[in-house]
Order: structure tokens, then sequence, then C-alpha cells
């Protein structure tokens, strides 16, 4: 019951704030002109709703850098060193993005969307601390900045 009065609480003030932004819009101001608003009422409904995920997030992508934690050869052992050290990445740093793919003639893993060198860097520094990441790098790669 509880719940349910906290919820009608949060969509009752959440209604509040949409209708104070409309009345806050159509003012009359003396010497200046009045603002009305006319607006089906559907548009009213949906002003301070969040919108459902979709489940797919927008990025952006840029040149940036990425941490290479792992580069083999083209054999089965590489793809499954390469998938073994993101998921190592992903135990220590569960917060980092992990890129494992292949680019001819290698299997490539690398970490993170660093939009300077000093912020790759000093995770680059972090990764080595934990001591299982021993051959880490810093390179140029293109990057995903999220939206």
């Amino acid at each position: 019951m509880k719940v349910l009065l906290t919820l009608l609480f949060v969509l009752t003030a959440t209604f509040a704030q949409a209708q104070s932004i409309i009345k806050s819009l159509e003012r009359n101001i003396p010497g200046q002109g009045k603002v009305t608003i006319h607006q089906d009422p559907r548009i009213e409904a949906l002003i301070g709703m969040e919108r459902p995920a979709t489940g797919e997030q927008k990025v952006i992508k840029t040149s940036g850098f990425r941490i290479q934690a792992y580069a083999g050869n083209n054999t089965r052992q590489a793809k499954n060193d390469a998938y073994h050290v993101a998921s190592r990445v992903k135990e220590y740093f569960p917060e980092l993005t992990v890129y494992t793919s292949f680019n001819p003639p290698r299997w490539l893993c690398r970490v993170g969307d660093f939009r300077s060198i000093e912020e790759a860097d000093a995770m680059m520094r972090r990764l080595k601390a934990t001591g299982v990441f021993k051959e880490v790098s810093i390179v140029r790669d293109q990057i995903n900045i999220p939206l």
C-alpha cells in the first residue's frame, strides 16, 4: 500500500510539474503581450514522462584512444586467448567496455573509449597494477561516445 501511495505521489508531482511548465509559458506580462498555447491534450500528457528504453543506445564515433590488452595471431588459440583476456578485464573492471575483434592477421582485445591519452594512460596504469595484464599499450582508435 505504501508503494502504491508513493508511486501515486510521484506521478501527481510529475504531472503538476508539467502543468507548471505550460502555465509559466502562458503568462501575461503588461507591455510585452500574452502567450497562449493551443495543444492536443495528448501532448500535455507526455510532458514530464520518461521515454521507454528501446535497448539501443545512440553513440557518436570519433577519434580517440583505447588500451590494447591482447594482440595474437590468426589461430583458434589466439581467439580463445582474446576472449579470455576480455573476460578477465570485465572481472576486474566491469565499468569498462571491452572490444574483442579479428583484424587480419590477428585477434585483438581492446578496452575503453578514452577521449584523451591522459585518461587512457591512467586506466592503463590501473590495468598493469592488477598484475594480470602485463603487455598493455595505448592505441589510437575510433571510439564510441554514448549520447
